[in-house]
């Protein structure tokens, strides 16, 4: 992987939900799909098949990793998956939010300025 974090930019919806969800903490795959849809109050609602094809094409990519060893095996099923944030993927992460802060900046900055009157707009 040679790539740099710049190329990964912008981040889908999904990559972006699924990262913020890791940011928090190692998660397996029913974690992350329940988190996603709390972070989104219900907007993005991740499917088996899209969590999968993501998880598989983050760890491909290196943004994220499998996680090592359980705190206790025993209160958990032994197929399940755990997944963290790869330290390439922090800063993936770090610089989509830096992205997404200037875009929401310029949209405020927008919004402050009264609009222009219609028949300026071409509008009749």
């Amino acid at each position: 992987m040679n790539r740099t974090p710049e190329e990964f930019l912008p981040l889908t919806p999904s990559i972006l939900h699924i990262l913020l969800a890791l940011s928090a903490g190692e998660k397996h795959g029913y974690a992350m799909m329940r988190e996603v849809d709390e972070l989104s109050n219900g907007t993005v609602r991740l499917g088996p098949g899209t969590l999968y094809r993501s998880i598989k094409r983050m760890l491909d990519d290196g943004l994220i990793e499998e996680a090592g060893e359980r705190q206790d095996p025993t209160l958990d099923d032994e197929r399940r998956r755990y997944y963290r944030l790869a330290p390439f993927g922090v800063h993936v992460l770090a610089l989509e939010t830096e992205r997404l802060e200037r875009l929401l900046t310029v949209a405020r900055q927008r919004q402050a300025k009264p609009l222009p009157a219609r028949s300026s707009l071409g509008a009749t």
